[in-house]
Parts: structure tokens; sequence; C-alpha cells
């Protein structure tokens, strides 16, 4: 998987019909972010969105949204994708989403991981995880981070995605 992402602000969150019967009414979401430039994309939000910390959003957060960048997508204005993960701003945390290779280093180069006693490495379901998170997408959450390329960092916590 190639984790796309694109940050913006809130700006509505509707009901997103899936098919016809009453059966998934409610179940998913279309939220539209616009970002600085004032582009516009909308994120498709199902049961299995999953969304950083259980953050309820509202219009007016910022917020950004991770997608499947091989995933197809229809070629409509604004751009629609399917959310995998969810992640509202915080001033108290940094997240990267990305592969890890076998050195625990982003797919891009930019972010070196060192897990340390007090790193949690959970799954989705909020379950510890007690293997390496080596060559492995995930989740990574942390503070403050060395100014070398890659930055380096211990994370508060990461999420293992299977």
């Amino acid at each position: 998987m190639s984790f796309r992402s694109f940050h913006g602000t809130i700006t509505a969150i509707t009901d997103f019909i899936v098919s016809e019967d009453d059966i998934d009414a409610g179940c998913y979401k279309l939220i539209t972010l616009e970002n600085d430039m004032q582009e516009i994309v909308n994120f498709i939000i199902s049961p299995d969105t999953y969304f950083l910390d259980n953050e309820m959003v509202f219009v007016g957060d910022k917020i950004t949204g991770y997608y499947d960048g091989n995933a197809p997508v229809p070629l409509i204005y604004p751009p629609q994708y399917r959310a995998l993960i969810v992640v509202k701003d915080s001033s108290h945390q940094n997240v990267k989403v990305d592969y890890f290779n076998s050195n625990l280093t982003s797919s891009d180069g930019m972010l070196k991981i060192n897990i340390c006693p007090c790193t949690r490495l959970l799954l989705r379901n909020n379950q510890s995880f007690s293997r390496s998170p080596a060559n492995r997408n995930l989740i990574v959450v942390y503070g403050t981070s060395t100014r070398s390329i890659p930055a380096q960092t211990a994370p508060y916590k990461v999420i293992i995605w299977c």
C-alpha cells in the first residue's frame, strides 16, 4: 500500500449514500476538506476508517486524511478518496503514516524511529503488539525529533497497520 494524504479544514460533513436500501443509512459519511490553497477533496468515511485516538471531528477542524495512493478513484471534481486513516491536528503530537523498513526508516527517508521501553506498540484495535514493527505500515505518534535527515525520534506510540 502506498499512503497518500491531504491536509485541510473540514468544510462539510454529510451522509454518503452507498446503496438504495436503508441498511447502511448513516454508516458512511462524506467529509469535505479545503486546504490553504483552496484545493478541495472529499473523503468517504466508512465504518472501517481508523480515527487516531477515536477523535470526533466537526466542521472547522483541521485534519489529515490518509488514503491508498494505488487504489482506483473516480475521475470527478473534487477528487474523492476512501479514507483509511483520519488524524485530527494536535499541537502536542506529530503523526507519520508510512511504510517503515528494517531500519525503522520511513519510505520517504524523512523519519527514523527508535523504539524505547516507553513506546507503546499497538494494533488498530488498541491491543498490544509483541513483535518488531519493522517492515510494516505504521502510524507513528511522536513529539520532538532531531533536525537531521532522516529526523529521529522515540515515539509515544506506534500503531501497526496489519
